[in-house]
């Protein structure tokens, strides 16, 4: 089986000590593609470099927990990365970008009207290059919805969507797919299980979310922290397991959930193709 994992931080510094092993073990467990997106201008030239050390993909874009630090010169970088690189297939797409509405910091009145800025600009970059978007959507979703109403790009990918079933078909209504990962393989996340089993196939693709999202049997509780056990840490290795529990959560062989995910990625994010 080929899995896409389409959301991977591969570039983040808890994989600095064994980058390379970590992403050869998931090649070996059938994850044949990851896509690597930028959070900030710093790590542009970086998930490029990986994504073709590795044979994987990568997107461009300005995070919304880094739009305090950001300017409008990052703006303009972004645009003529996104310009000087339109050939280069490994470019699938433009993110992550999107609104936060859960870290207090970025949700006062000043914060979030640069989150907005800064989230509209991009879309109308997604318009200008001609590219789908990846979203980061957390407490956002009708936000989010609203400047993609306003501002329409090629679709793309909610990531990590925890949101309602009418907001899920909102976000299908416009061309994207939604993006599940570790969250749903914990027992007591029954809307997020729910709406996972709801939801038409068609609109599912897989990710990690890499280093974050531990699933459950990475995840460590405050108390066991504090006594000294580290956190989990999440891998693109992880794909095919967390696949399991949605296939046994929708009752179908994990094969079709691999073939329709892998479509449905394709279907996302189109140049994709062009590096399988």
């Amino acid at each position: 089986m080929f899995w896409i994992d389409t959301h991977c931080h591969l570039d983040a510094a808890e994989f600095d000590t064994d980058r390379t092993p970590v992403r050869e073990q998931a090649r070996a467990q059938g994850v044949g593609c990851c896509v690597v997106p930028a959070v900030q201008v710093a790590n542009f030239d970086a998930v490029r470099q990986l994504a073709h050390a590795h044979h994987d993909a990568y997107a461009l874009g300005i995070h919304p927990l880094y739009t305090p630090q950001a300017s409008l010169k990052d703006l303009e970088q972004l645009d003529l990365a996104l310009q000087a690189h339109r050939a280069d297939t490994r470019l699938v797409a433009v993110g992550e970008v999107g609104l936060d509405g859960f870290v207090p910091a970025l949700n006062t009145p000043s914060a979030w009207a640069t989150q907005e800025h800064f989230y509209r600009a991009q879309l109308r970059l997604a318009q200008l290059h001609q590219l789908p978007v990846i979203l980061h959507v957390r407490r956002s979703a009708d936000k989010l919805l609203k400047g993609l109403r306003d501002i329409p790009v090629q679709g793309g990918i909610a990531h990590a969507f925890n949101g309602s079933l009418q907001q899920a078909h909102a976000f299908i209504a416009l061309g994207f797919k939604l993006g599940f990962g570790g969250a749903l393989t914990f027992e007591r996340a029954l809307q997020l299980r729910r709406l996972a089993t709801e939801l038409p196939l068609s609109a599912i693709v897989l990710e990690t979310d890499a280093p974050d999202i531990a699933p459950d049997w990475l995840y460590t509780t405050a108390e066991q922290r504090s006594a000294g056990q580290p956190q989990g840490r999440n891998s693109p290795g992880e794909l095919p397991r967390i696949a399991q529990v949605l296939a046994d959560l929708r009752g179908i062989p994990l094969a079709e959930l691999a073939q329709a995910s892998r479509a449905n990625a394709l279907a996302a994010l189109p140049r994709l193709q062009l590096n399988l």
